[in-house]
């Protein structure tokens, strides 16, 4: 079983103990509506400006968040586009620009690698006349303060670990085809 499955079986499992007890929100998107523009990859005709994002309900027990974005439908294996992690668990938000330079993020915070090679947010970037997309934002609640990874961290590297370590999460998952 790989890491994908394992995290797709154990989610399951999860999002049936927390049903209800973490909200994720964000003014730029919404749950099965298209992204706008600016949520879009440079390369694909965007602004590749990461959303803003804001959470309610985590549990007390909660030490740190981590937050990724995740496309099962490309390449067949999926793409990951944001990985960011020990973001404080006090936190409640991600400011609109955060992943891309142009807001700071939470004091701590650290932006793993995308599959574009970056450090950052990259935006959704499905190829000209492809299917539709899902586009999977993904707050993960955590029984730790830090994880043991720097920016270089992978998504397939760091999933399996993010499963193991989840009191909660939510998910919102947007959608986009060109």
């Amino acid at each position: 079983m790989n890491w994908r499955m394992t995290i797709t079986a154990g989610a399951a499992a999860l999002n049936a103990a927390s049903a209800n007890a973490m909200d994720l929100r964000s003014v730029e998107m919404a749950q099965g509506a298209s992204l706008a523009i600016e949520q879009v990859y440079g390369e694909c005709g965007g602004k590749n400006i990461s959303p803003s994002l804001a959470w309610s309900g985590a549990p007390a027990t909660t030490k740190s968040f981590a937050v990724t974005v995740f496309d099962p439908d490309a390449h067949g294996s999926g793409w990951w586009h944001w990985i960011v992690f020990d973001i404080p668990g006090s936190a409640n938000a991600l400011t609109k620009g955060a992943g891309s330079g142009a807001a700071p993020l939470p004091a701590g915070a650290i932006q793993g690698a995308n599959d574009f090679g970056n450090s950052a947010y990259g935006g959704a970037c499905p190829p000209s006349g492809s299917s539709l997309h899902h586009y999977e934002f993904t707050l993960w609640a955590l029984d730790t303060p830090t994880i043991p990874f720097d920016a270089t961290v992978t998504g397939e590297k760091i999933g399996a670990w993010l499963q193991a370590h989840a009191i909660a999460k939510a998910e919102m998952v947007p959608v986009l085809e060109r």
